[in-house]
């Protein structure tokens, strides 16, 4: 049980909707206001559009798949900050798979492809060693049934 736990980390959402589904599937509005205090933003999300939600706002699934990269560039920094590399540029061109299929629809698999910019010449076996270390300290990696593949790319710049 959490209680037995040395310590639990919470994290809080609130969801806001309004609207009817009185005129069936087709016809009620998916768009919907998310809050995860402490922090103040208010986030207007929508479904898919490809289940009748609104292309110009963020649905769920797109924010798993960003969920998914920033956890694996924030254990990335960690785990070259420990050992001390010089990190200086990350940009990753994530992709989630969601096939659909009769029964079971979930997103089946995450890739993400990060270029990872680092000063000097660490040895780029020892990179994607770290990159493999931060896969699986990823808590949102770790919280999914998904397969996610992290596919890195390094770039080096100046000297070390």
């Amino acid at each position: 049980m959490a209680e037995d736990l040395p310590h639990v980390h919470r994290y809080d959402a609130e969801l806001h909707w309004t609207g009817s589904t009185g005129e069936g599937y087709d016809a009620y509005d998916r768009s919907h206001r998310v809050r995860c205090p402490p922090v103040d933003e208010l986030l207007t999300l929508s479904s898919d559009p490809a289940f009748h939600g609104d292309p110009g706002e963020l649905d769920p699934e797109r924010l798993l798949v960003a969920a998914a990269a920033s956890c694996q560039l924030l254990a990335f920094l960690a785990v070259a900050a420990r050992a001390r590399i010089d990190v200086v540029a990350y940009v990753d061109h994530t992709v989630g798979e969601m096939p659909e299929r009769p029964r079971g629809t979930f997103i089946e698999r995450i890739v993400l492809r990060p270029t990872i910019t680092v000063r000097g010449r660490p040895a780029e076996e020892r990179l994607r060693k770290l990159v493999d270390l931060a896969h699986r300290e990823c808590y949102i990696a770790n919280s999914l049934r998904s397969e996610v593949l992290v596919e890195p790319e390094i770039v080096y710049v100046g000297e070390a």
